[in-house]
């Protein structure tokens, strides 16, 4: 059964045009540092899942393309790396405790879902996004809310 997500990022560092970039359009998502969002990509996504490609810390906040889950159980090597600013100290190679998925461009949109409209969608209650709190770099979403999340994604004129 698929399941949905949201994928934050900060589009100066990893946007969903890198991604497109990528050859074959996919490519690993490094550098999670948050056990529960560790968790999700661990133990909760399978491929072919699919996910929201959500731009934070920028001036255009919000719901940026869609991607898939094209590979699960990879390890994350950026832990290894004493340069890298994801480097885990208390990892190792035959324990390692960060993983990572693998994502695959699907689409980008037109425009960018802004966090403010998504706060004023009376059938999105249930994401993070507008909880107090629940404002994880991964996060589950609904079947019924990504797909009012897409519809308004895909539309190309505003109200």
């Amino acid at each position: 059964m698929t399941q949905y997500w949201l994928f934050k990022t900060e589009p100066d560092a990893f946007s969903i045009q890198d991604l497109a970039n990528k050859p074959n359009k996919r490519e690993g998502w490094d550098g999670i540092r948050n056990y529960q969002a560790r968790n999700f990509m661990r133990d909760n996504m399978s491929v072919g899942d699919m996910a929201f490609i959500y731009h934070s810390s920028c001036k255009q906040i919000g719901i940026a393309g869609l991607a898939k889950i094209s590979g699960i159980g990879l390890t994350d090597q950026t832990q290894y790396n004493p340069e890298s600013r994801y480097f885990d100290p208390k990892s190792a190679p035959e324990s390692p405790r960060w993983c990572m998925v693998e994502l695959e461009h699907l689409e980008t949109f037109t425009r960018i879902l802004s966090l403010a409209r998504i706060k004023h969608m009376p059938s999105i209650t249930k994401i993070g996004l507008v909880k107090k709190g629940g404002r994880l770099s991964i996060m589950p979403v609904t079947a019924d809310e990504f797909d009012i999340l897409l519809t308004e994604a895909r539309r190309t004129w505003l109200p």
